[in-house]
């Protein structure tokens, strides 16, 4: 019998909530995520937390069950966080400290292969103007479009990346190199890891994607900013991106989240967080 058709990506739904620019003029931002197991594996490791202002990613790794011991730790705790107070590194780096101890006390942790990556963003709402701050730990990435440049806002930490700094290897190999999912950094049983922090200034018309390798394992940078060009709302942009990954092998769990910073819309019709 041939193989059935897996079915298409259920779109989420996109979510807005409206914060004020320096100058007082409102800015809406608009966001949508979902995650898939992809097409080779049996269980997903990768978790995700949208509650504005902060969207995360999470992509576990270790055993069968020891990667959802770490993504999901992370994310409840980052959760946890998020619901009490404002975003801030500080905060951040607390509810990793905390997720580190949940991770080692899990009874199937193990120091060797319990862990997961972390990157996101929050905005940060201060009295001179919003800012976005990016934070990573791992190789998965924050990517920002601005008008028709498509930026990796975020550095991988992973053996490859350091060996294309070290002019060892070129950016094409590194693609291809067989060690390519080796990473050097993640949040593990063993200690807390804190996260590299960049801020970036608000533009009107800024896009994030916060993804998981199982998205830039499938598709190139050049398909990101297409898909993202090709579709303004971010849950059209990241249904787009997933089939795109899932068609092109889906070969890891896959985890999506597009967030826009636009102009506030006349007539707001889009559902909100609740």
């Amino acid at each position: 019998m041939p193989e059935s058709t897996p079915p298409a990506p259920q779109r989420p739904e996109t979510f807005s909530r409206e914060v004020a620019l320096a100058d007082g003029a409102p800015l809406a931002v608009r966001w949508a995520g979902f995650t898939d197991p992809g097409r080779k594996r049996e269980n997903n490791q990768d978790d995700l937390l949208m509650r504005f202002p902060l969207f995360v990613v999470a992509d576990g790794m270790g055993g069968h069950v020891g990667g959802e011991i770490a993504s999901q730790s992370v994310v409840a705790r980052l959760d946890e966080m998020a619901a009490a107070a404002p975003a801030s590194p500080e905060g951040i780096d607390r509810a990793l400290q905390l997720a580190v101890q949940d991770i080692a006390d899990h009874p199937d942790a193990t120091d060797e292969g319990t862990g997961t990556t972390l990157t996101g963003i929050y905005l940060d709402d201060a009295e001179n103007g919003p800012s976005v701050v990016a934070m990573n730990i791992g190789d998965s990435r924050v990517y920002l479009q601005r008008g028709d440049q498509l930026m990796q806002v975020t550095t991988d930490h992973s053996l490859v990346q350091e060996l294309v700094q070290a002019g060892r290897l070129s950016e094409e190999e590194a693609e291809t190199h067989p060690y390519s999912n080796v990473i050097t950094r993640a949040v593990g049983p063993s200690e807390a890891v804190t996260p590299d922090y960049v801020r970036i200034d608000v533009q009107p018309g800024d896009r994030y994607v916060i993804c998981s390798d199982g998205l830039t394992k499938e598709l190139t940078d050049y398909g990101i900013l297409h898909f993202l060009h090709e579709h303004p709302d971010p849950a059209d942009a990241a249904v787009a991106m997933m089939t795109a990954a899932l068609d092109n092998g889906g070969r890891d769990n896959v985890t999506i989240i597009v967030v826009d910073l636009g102009e506030a819309p006349a007539a707001d019709t889009l559902p909100r967080e609740a």
